[in-house]
């Protein structure tokens, strides 16, 4: 187990962190992705199955084989839980997760967070759904020593939280993604393909992205990814970056996509560094893709509220 977190420095450069991948890859996609991010600039990187536990391309031992490399690499690793435990088999994924790995755990679920308590230092997941600060200490008297802000929660709120929880924890916020909204017990995927969840046949795997909806006007409204559902275009902090360190946030979280990852760490990198503008590496990642989701953050609905500058 890696040492314990620190509590985050005011003014420090916030840590830049990849999040658990929320889609099915091929086996050789995955392995040749964290090959890739072993160069990255990030510091901390989340490995895992958080979505659905049917999903077998990768098993445990397989992520712990990443996770090795990566921390020989200098990352830390962190292996996260599922989100949604729907039968047995789940919290044997979980307790599979939690029991024998040498490295940090992110709990999604209570049940994670149950399984956790005493053993040793946590992250809190995004899953959690953590809105104040009494749940947050709750956690902390479990072993939580990083939390994870749920999307919804706008910065002010973080703000307010943190001023009434008496003992310091680190803070990471989901700084660009598709937005984890909701989980479901039902499969979209498989129902888009007229299959049964029992049935599904893998489907997400062709699916590399997710499924795009749109309204009946044609205008992308959310991202389907098996029982998973996501905004239809992702959200990004770029701008507020600066901004970290005065609220009390010290990690960055990139979520991983099929395409233009390398290319968004790198922005995020830049703006950290003060190598690049924050505004002008906001205009650099709309040009490369649609950014309509930044509204939570603002206290604004999610979907099409991003800042203008």
């Amino acid at each position: 187990m890696s040492s314990s977190i620190q509590s985050t420095t005011k003014n420090a450069a916030p840590k830049l962190t990849l999040g658990p991948l929320p889609y099915y890859w091929p086996r050789e996609q995955t392995l040749a992705f964290y090959r890739e991010v072993a160069r990255w600039p990030v510091e901390v990187v989340y490995l895992g199955e958080t979505v659905c536990s049917k999903r077998h391309e990768l098993r445990l031992a397989d992520w712990i084989e990443i996770g090795e490399q990566l921390a020989e690499a200098g990352k830390e690793v962190v292996l996260s839980t599922l989100g949604l435990i729907e039968a047995e088999a789940d919290l044997r994924a979980v307790r599979g997760v939690v029991e024998p790995s040498r490295f940090r755990v992110e709990a999604n679920d209570m049940n994670a967070v149950n399984l956790l308590a005493g053993r040793g230092p946590f992250v809190a997941g995004p899953f959690l759904n953590v809105y104040n600060a009494d749940t947050l200490k709750l956690l902390q008297d479990a072993g939580a020593v990083r939390w994870v802000a749920p999307i919804e929660l706008p910065s002010a709120g973080i703000a307010t939280l943190l001023r009434e929880l008496a003992a310091p924890i680190e803070v990471e916020v989901i700084a660009h993604a598709r937005l984890p909204l909701a989980m479901s017990a039902r499969c979209f995927t498989a129902r888009y393909h007229n299959l049964s969840k029992d049935h599904c046949e893998y489907r997400c795997i062709r699916h590399p992205d997710g499924i795009t909806l749109a309204t009946q006007e044609g205008e992308p409204l959310f991202t389907m990814n098996g029982i998973q559902t996501q905004s239809a275009q992702p959200m990004t902090l770029l701008d507020e970056l600066p901004r970290f360190a005065d609220l009390g946030i010290g990690l960055a979280r990139i979520g991983p996509q099929s395409a233009g990852t390398a290319r968004v760490v790198a922005l995020f990198d830049a703006v950290r560094r003060g190598e690049t503008g924050a505004d002008e590496a906001l205009a650099q990642a709309r040009a490369n893709e649609p950014i309509a989701a930044n509204g939570y953050w603002h206290g604004n609905p999610g979907r099409g509220a991003a800042a203008v500058h």
